[in-house]
């Protein structure tokens, strides 16, 4: 017997794999939301010296969207979530902080 062993022919499974091993892309969603928590710091740093107005009203929206910040009596917060991120988000910076020898 000459022919292939299935019904599929070899290309359609070459293309297959090659699909299958191409990193795929991250959503336009995954990449604001991963800037918004880079920038979650220094925007809460921000809110703590009163500079609010340096924050973009977009971007205060959506940490809002997000559940990161609230506003509370015309004040923004951070909620419990902005909270929990912002710890996480230090941690992380602490773990890979180079300690000096002393």
């Amino acid at each position: 017997m000459t022919g292939p062993i299935s019904s599929f022919d070899e290309a359609p499974l070459t293309c297959t794999l090659e699909i299958l091993m191409k990193p795929a892309r991250p959503a336009p969603e995954t990449l604001r939301r991963d800037a918004l928590r880079d920038g979650l710091l220094a925007t809460v740093d921000l809110l703590k010296r009163r500079r609010a107005a340096d924050i973009d009203e977009a971007t205060i929206e959506e940490y809002v969207t997000l559940n990161w910040l609230e506003w509370h009596g015309g004040s923004l917060r951070l909620t419990t979530t902005g909270e929990n991120m912002c710890k996480h988000l230090t941690s992380v910076l602490d773990r890979n902080t180079p300690r000096s020898a002393y």
